[in-house]
C-alpha cells in the first residue's frame, strides 16, 4: 500500500474508528477468534514482524505468544496507538509494499487481514519472502474470499447465503457496520483466492497450511453465530522456498 494511495487515505481517515472498535472487548469479530489465532501461532522466542499492525492487537498476541515483535503500519495514528499500549518491542512507520527491513531478519512475518487493503499483493508477498529467515514462515489472515461477493438473506442463523455478482475479477468494497453505539467505515479490495495464491507462489512462498477458524461464542457473542456455518476468515501458513 502505497503511503499516498486510496488505502492510505481511507485508514487514516477512520483510525479513530477503529482503535475504538478495535479496543472494545469482544465487539470485533477478532475476539471470537483469539485463543484459535494465538494456537495457530504457536510459542516461540524469534523476532516477529506484525506487518499492517493497527492498534496493535495481534503485536500483543505475539508477543504473548513469546516473540520479539516490531510492529509496521502505513498510518502513524495506528503506529502511536500500538507504542501507547505497548504493543510490541519496535515500532515502525512503512507500507507493506516497501519494508525498511534488511533482508532475512525475521522468523515470523504476520500480516492479519492486512492483504485486502494492500493495492498491489504480489509486491507486498515479495517483501514478505526478503525479510522471512530461510527457515521462516509467514502467517496471513484474510477476509473469506467469497464472502465480499456473497450475504446472508436475514439475520437468522439459517438464512440463506446469497451470491451477487461474479467470484472472479477485483474490486472495491466500501461499507459500514454499527453495533453498541460505535461505528466503523471499512474500504479494501475483493479477489478471488487464486489471486493471493498466485502472489505467494510467485514471490517464492509455498502454503503449508490452511485453516477456516470457527468462531468463539462465548462471552455474549451471538452476532457471531451465523459463522458457524460458513467461514469468515481464511488463515494460511507458508514457507519461502529456496531460490
Amino acid at each position: 500500500m502505497k503511503r499516498r494511495g486510496e488505502d492510505y487515505k481511507h485508514w487514516s481517515q477512520v483510525a479513530e474508528e477503529w482503535v475504538a472498535w478495535a479496543r472494545k472487548p469482544n465487539h470485533d469479530a477478532f475476539w471470537a477468534y483469539r485463543a484459535s489465532l494465538a494456537a495457530f501461532i504457536g510459542r516461540g522466542n524469534g523476532k516477529a514482524l506484525d506487518v499492517g499492525c493497527g492498534e496493535g492487537r495481534v503485536s500483543r498476541e505475539l508477543s504473548a505468544c513469546g516473540f520479539q515483535v516490531t510492529a509496521v503500519d502505513p498510518v502513524n495514528r495506528f503506529v502511536r496507538a500500538a507504542i501507547d499500549a505497548q504493543s510490541a518491542s519496535h515500532y515502525t512507520v512503512a507500507s507493506a509494499t516497501e519494508l525498511p527491513f534488511d533482508n532475512a531478519r525475521f522468523d515470523l512475518v504476520v500480516a492479519y487481514n492486512v492483504l485486502m487493503d494492500v493495492d498491489d499483493v504480489p509486491a507486498a508477498s515479495k517483501e514478505f519472502r526478503r525479510v522471512i529467515r530461510p527457515t521462516g514462515q509467514l502467517i496471513i489472515s484474510i477476509a473469506y474470499p467469497l464472502m465480499d461477493y456473497a450475504h446472508f438473506a436475514s439475520k437468522e442463523i439459517n438464512t440463506p447465503l446469497v451470491l451477487e455478482g461474479s467470484y472472479f475479477g477485483r474490486k472495491r468494497f466500501e461499507g459500514v457496520e454499527e453495533r453498541d453505539d460505535l461505528r466503523m467505515h471499512f474500504a479494501g479490495w475483493s479477489q478471488p483466492l487464486e489471486a493471493y495464491g498466485i502472489a505467494l507462489e510467485e514471490a517464492g512462498l509455498a502454503i503449508t497450511s490452511l485453516r477456516e477458524p470457527v468462531p468463539d461464542l462465548d462471552h455474549g457473542r451471538n452476532h457471531m453465530a451465523r459463522w458457524i456455518r460458513m467461514p469468515l476468515f481464511l488463515w494460511l501458513k507458508a514457507r519461502p522456498l529456496a531460490f
